[in-house]
């Protein structure tokens, strides 16, 4: 895997939420049966402090902030941990990193994945004053959740060093895989872009009129249609025989941030330098894979 830089926009302004247009990733959460290990995990490696999204069970759903990147509360949420159950007696509970997609008309998408070819595997709940989700699997297998925002619209702080910085498709059968992505949510994949290889058209423009309205002057620099990234895509090689979407954050220091993983008891699987970045692939204690990504640009 070779991801290039990619960028959502800068940290928003006090005064106004991110907000994701349908077909837009916005939102990553991990599934692990120890939500307080995870939590101790990431908040050395990234410095996350926590918020319990569920008064009652406060083990339950925590909202992971970077509080010193952004005002305080709900405006610096980067990423959720979610206690996951066995659903069977002596099975093991799901665990991983979830990338949602968000959806402002979540039984229509659901519709549309089927139809497209794709699984239902948890049908859309009936949500919470935050919004509703579902989780499905592209035709290749590829898990991913969706999101029909409520108050809270997914990832506030992106980008900044350990916040979410893109989530990355990897597929064995490229084509197949847009065949499907571009029928549910009109992406469109062009190989000669040098990053952000998956677009949806009029994201940028979304960006311009919301929380980044310097956006088409900062890239100005780029290919046309770069401001419209949501994703980027991969095929997969034997060290990744499963269709996925990989998470990646972003950090200052791909090294220092590697060694700190494996401080706190994760691991380094591996490193790779691009002409743009340095990117460490990580496992937490837990075993649930991520990637870490320092902008290094060779030039």
């Amino acid at each position: 895997m070779t991801p290039t830089p990619t960028e959502k926009g800068p940290i928003m302004g006090d005064d106004e939420k991110r907000t994701y247009p349908t077909g837009v990733p916005c939102w990553v959460q991990l599934d692990t049966p120890d939500t307080a290990g995870a939590a101790a995990f990431y908040a050395g490696l990234f410095g996350w402090t926590y918020a319990s999204a569920i008064p009652t069970e406060p083990a339950a759903y925590l909202f992971a902030r970077l509080d010193g990147a952004d005002a305080p509360g709900p405006r610096a949420d980067v990423a959720a941990l979610a206690l996951s159950a066995r659903s069977e007696p002596g099975a093991e509970a799901p665990h991983g990193w979830v990338s949602f997609i968000a959806t402002d008309d979540i039984e229509q998408t659901c519709a549309d994945i089927e139809a497209a070819g794709g699984t239902l595997i948890e049908l859309p709940d009936a949500g919470s004053p935050f919004g509703r989700g579902a989780r499905c699997a592209d035709p290749l297998g590829a898990v991913f959740g969706l999101w029909e925002a409520r108050a809270h619209p997914g990832a506030q702080v992106v980008n900044a060093p350990g916040a979410w910085n893109f989530s990355d498709l990897v597929t064995p059968d490229i084509p197949a895989s847009m065949g499907f992505y571009s029928t549910v949510w009109g992406w469109e994949y062009d190989p000669g872009l040098a990053a952000g290889r998956i677009r949806l058209p009029g994201y940028g423009a979304h960006l311009a009129s919301t929380v980044d309205p310097g956006i088409h002057e900062r890239q100005s620099f780029a290919p046309e249609g770069f401001a419209d990234a949501v994703a980027e895509i991969f095929e997969s090689t034997d060290d990744e025989p499963a269709p996925g979407w990989w998470v990646r954050f972003a950090v200052a220091d791909r090294d220092e941030s590697a060694l700190v993983a494996e401080r706190l008891g994760g691991e380094i699987v591996s490193r790779t330098d691009t002409e743009w970045t340095l990117e460490a692939v990580l496992r937490d204690p837990q075993g649930n894979a991520f990637i870490v990504s320092q902008l290094a640009p060779r030039s």
